[in-house]
């Protein structure tokens, strides 16, 4: 199913590595998620004022905070694949990241409203009246969720997004957050006890705890975390493969967003190498680099005394 998605609206769609095609993913999963869960946001408004349940109502205005969830990626996927220009050299693909981070900081936000309104309907409550039509709507809306959180986290996955896994989370809260109000309205009709404020604590608790770990995951690399270990030492393992190659250190790494990483390296090799012959090889490391690893790397040649005792 969502091999059928990509293949129909994205152009090269397995050429991942590409930032034109990476951003195509992003608009792709935008745009789905803003049809989607605008269309959930009106069934559940019409639903909530049909039966009064705070908690559809609530369950609606975090389906509209979905869909500009899903602007904000589009957004970000669109400015992500701008090409660098005098004010940016490395490009704009960090964009990416800031959306990612937008859209955890609104995931605690719709956690937090929904808490107070909980808490609020706990203190005060009010009865709410059942309709199955209400419960054909919420299973619904589950279902549709439960395929976004799926469509996204395979997304993210595939094209290595934070963005988009952490929307995936979002989908994934709002199975919780629907599922908890479907049962509460099961509860009361069948036995009387409104558990409508209770359930929407418990999930709100949840989408915040989940907002917050998000947040931390989408902040890391804007604050410059440190590098993969095993990407390290297969950048290590793939110079040390080259001929005339005895040894390599100093390695830095710089993500300026997905598909834009930089480093540099220094890398020792015998003085009596002929010049030509080593900055060959080091235009050989620097090719292979970006295309194995999608880095820009930049090799720094060290001349080492091999046939001198004296030397070291």
């Amino acid at each position: 199913m969502f091999t059928w998605l990509y293949r129909c609206f994205i152009k090269d769609y397995q050429n991942t590595q590409k930032q034109q095609v990476r951003a195509a993913y992003g608009k792709l999963s935008g745009v789905v998620g803003i049809v989607a869960n605008v269309a959930l946001a009106a069934a559940k408004f019409l639903t909530a004022a049909w039966s009064g349940s705070l908690a559809v109502a609530a369950d609606a205005i975090n389906n509209l905070s979905d869909a500009s969830s899903s602007v904000v990626s589009l957004v970000g996927f669109r400015m992500a694949s701008k090409p660098a220009d005098e004010e940016h050299p490395y490009g704009h693909a960090r964009s990416e990241y800031l959306s990612g981070l937008i859209v955890s900081v609104l995931i605690i936000v719709v956690g937090v409203e929904l808490l107070r309104g909980s808490i609020e309907k706990v203190l005060f409550p009010t009865p709410v009246q059942f309709r199955w039509a209400t419960v054909a709507v919420l299973a619904v809306s589950i279902l549709v969720k439960w395929w976004l959180a799926a469509f996204n986290r395979a997304t993210g996955r595939l094209i290595a997004s934070e963005t988009l896994i952490a929307t995936a989370a979002d989908s994934r809260n709002d199975v919780i957050a629907t599922s908890a109000v479907l049962l509460s309205s099961l509860i009361a009709h069948y036995t009387g006890l409104y558990l409508d404020g209770w359930m929407g604590i418990a999930v709100a608790t949840f989408i915040i705890a989940s907002g917050i770990g998000l947040v931390k995951d989408t902040l890391n690399p804007l604050l410059g975390s440190a590098p993969d270990p095993q990407l390290v030492q297969a950048i290590e393992e793939h110079i040390a493969g080259y001929p005339g190659i005895i040894n390599s250190h100093d390695l830095l790494l710089h993500d300026y967003g997905p598909g834009r990483r930089f480093g540099s390296v220094h890398v020792e090799m015998d003085a009596d190498i002929d010049a030509l012959d080593s900055h060959h090889i080091i235009d050989n490391i620097e090719r292979d680099a970006l295309t194995k690893f999608n880095l820009h790397l930049v090799v720094h040649l060290d001349p080492v005394v091999t046939d001198d005792d004296t030397v070291g």
